[in-house]
């Protein structure tokens, strides 16, 4: 490792990002497919993938230690390790995220879940974490902030599919099960959105060296919407 240029080791390091980024998609574009349209028998080859998408998260935090140890980067450098370790996690995440969707699957009715914007919410989603992604691959700060600024429109999404199944389990004792899986398949995608939030906000701290973040959670503000 130590006889080639350290920006050639961290174009590698970014290439298997990137790689590891069009695993989990493929994973979460399945579910959303399998909302609408469900197929039980998509989980186990969910659960495969899962897989490959743990031990390539594992293994590139291993390139990305070794790295750090042999060649003991600063400055842009060093940002840009680190930045790879944080969105390394995250897309471990929305892996896991996705499949917990495929889990409640064979809970879900088909036509129920169709009332819902599911299916909006998931490309939103999944439009924030290809972004991000771009967004890191070009050092783009305005994709970056445009990443974090749709993030609102999620929890939007998120709090109207929250209203709607709590409003409907205080009046009516039917279809309980399919609004509990409802509102758990909203947190799910909706958390999704955060981790591609929390990637676009490491890619401005990448090209700026400021650190982003939050005060208030996405949850936090979901509760407090629903007292005001």
């Amino acid at each position: 490792m130590a006889d080639r240029p350290v920006h050639e080791h961290l174009k590698d390091l970014s290439r298997s990002l990137v790689i590891l980024s069009d695993k989990v998609l493929k994973n979460f574009t399945g579910a959303l497919a399998a909302i609408l349209s469900p197929d039980t028998r998509s989980l186990e080859s969910a659960r495969l993938a899962d897989d490959e998408i743990d031990a390539s998260e594992v293994r590139l935090e291993e390139q990305c230690l070794v790295f750090l140890a042999l060649q003991q980067p600063v400055a842009k450098d060093l940002r840009t390790i680190i930045t790879i370790l944080k969105i390394n996690t995250d897309l471990e995440r929305i892996g896991d995220l996705a499949l917990h969707i495929f889990e409640r699957i064979p809970e879900v009715d088909t036509e129920f879940m169709a009332t819902f914007r599911f299916d909006e919410m998931g490309s939103l989603a999944k439009e924030m974490v290809q972004k991000s992604i771009q967004a890191f691959v070009n050092k783009d700060r305005k994709l970056a902030d445009e990443v974090c600024q749709m993030d609102e429109r999620l929890d939007t999404m998120h709090r109207e599919v929250f209203r709607r199944a709590a409003s409907e389990l205080k009046h009516s004792a039917e279809d309980t099960t399919q609004f509990i899986v409802a509102m758990s398949v909203s947190r799910y995608i909706e958390r999704i959105g955060d981790h591609a939030t929390r990637i676009a906000r490491e890619v401005i701290y990448l090209i700026t060296g400021e650190i982003v973040r939050h005060t208030e959670g996405s949850f936090e503000k979901l509760i407090q919407s629903l007292k005001d």
